[in-house]
């Protein structure tokens, strides 16, 4: 006679990231009758959301809510009917992390990218000249999503100097402190085996611009050729939009991918941890300065400042550092008018300051 416990057979969501967490926080809807599904398409008012039973088509009408942040988006798992014809999202899991920037709207919105997500792969193409700038900006934005980022450095094998190679890769390491920086050749292989490891059993998105070997990479991790592949512009690297929609798909390795457009502008949208995060190493300097409210511009005392005349901290991070935070700054007061007002009062005292030292070094000159 057989006493061992019966086999308990994984959920059939299991390997889109189903989990004890997500079945507590169904149960409630589970007693109204609805299926869980997690949404891997969506466009038109309505989405593909795969279930227990399969993927099924369901309208979105009863999930359009003011705030395009609650909007259904590629990642989120779902209530949805358990029948009928049309079938319906009811309502939508709280979601774990959110991948978010802002639109060019002037309405000052934010715009939900993927949801859920685990790990943040930005690509970067080696085949044009490194822009550091926007790799700072698309780790700004994943840290501030809550999921973990990793560079990704594709078409490695455009950069056949393995000196070469180890230059940039330590460039981006520089700027990317705490993040892992993996040189990939999609075409040849090289380093997929451990971007395959790093990214088995979440969920995973691929961000980056038109152009950077998104949907190679995406072929590449899936094994087949599941997304349309142009050739990029010789002169600055750019391409055609081939990913039109975020697609969620399982990968053979474990784990499931979020594909998306190539993203020409990347805005911040309230990235300001996210920001600090980039650039730890700017915060930690900072606790040093003088003044607690410092500004890093001319104040005394500023331990910043010393570091890029020291040589230790280059000025060129400095630059980049204050961007963001101007530009997040800026975001967020759009929608905060106390801030707002703040912000125009800081702006009206520095530029008395400034007068004022401009007025005493010319008394001093006459």
């Amino acid at each position: 006679m057989n006493l061992s416990s019966p086999s308990v057979l994984p959920h059939p969501l299991a390997a889109y990231g189903w989990d004890e967490g997500w079945e507590a926080e169904f149960s409630v809807y589970a007693e109204q009758g609805l299926v869980p599904g997690r949404v891997v398409r969506v466009d038109r008012g309505q989405c593909d959301v795969v279930t227990a039973d399969g993927t099924l088509r369901a309208d979105t009408e009863f999930v359009v809510p003011r705030d395009p942040m609650k909007v259904v988006c590629t990642g989120d798992w779902a209530a949805v009917d358990a029948g009928g014809d049309p079938r319906y999202v009811r309502t939508l899991l709280p979601r774990r992390t959110a991948f978010v920037r802002s639109t060019s709207s002037k309405r000052s919105e934010g715009q939900i990218l993927a949801a859920n997500v685990d790990h943040a792969i930005v690509a970067v193409p080696l085949a044009v000249e490194l822009d550091l700038g926007r790799v700072e900006r698309f780790l700004a934005l994943a840290w501030e999503s809550g999921a973990q980022p990793l560079v990704v450095l594709t078409k490695a094998d455009l950069v056949p100097d393995a000196t070469g190679l180890s230059y940039l890769v330590q460039d981006v390491e520089t700027t990317a402190p705490g993040v892992p920086v993996l040189p990939v050749s999609a075409v040849a292989g090289d380093g997929l085996d451990v971007l395959v490891a790093a990214v088995a059993g979440g969920t995973s998105v691929l961000l980056g611009q038109s152009g950077a070997g998104k949907s190679t990479l995406a072929n590449a991790l899936l094994g087949e050729d599941v997304m349309d592949v142009r050739a990029t512009r010789d002169v600055d690297g750019k391409g055609r939009h081939t990913t039109t929609t975020r697609n969620l798909l399982l990968l053979p390795g474990g784990g499931v991918l979020i594909d998306t457009p190539g993203l020409r502008g990347v805005g911040l949208w309230d990235a300001g941890t996210g920001v600090g995060q980039v650039f730890s190493e700017i915060e930690e300097l900072a606790e040093s300065c003088r003044f607690q409210d410092c500004a890093h511009g001319s104040e005394p005392g500023c331990a910043v400042l010393a570091a890029v005349d020291s040589g230790e901290l280059p000025e060129r991070r400095l630059e980049s550092y204050r961007k963001l935070m101007r530009e997040n700054q800026w975001i967020v007061a759009k929608t905060d008018a106390r801030l707002r007002a703040e912000i125009r009062r800081d702006w009206k005292r520095k530029g008395a300051a400034g007068r004022a030292a401009m007025e005493a070094k010319r008394g001093r000159l006459r």
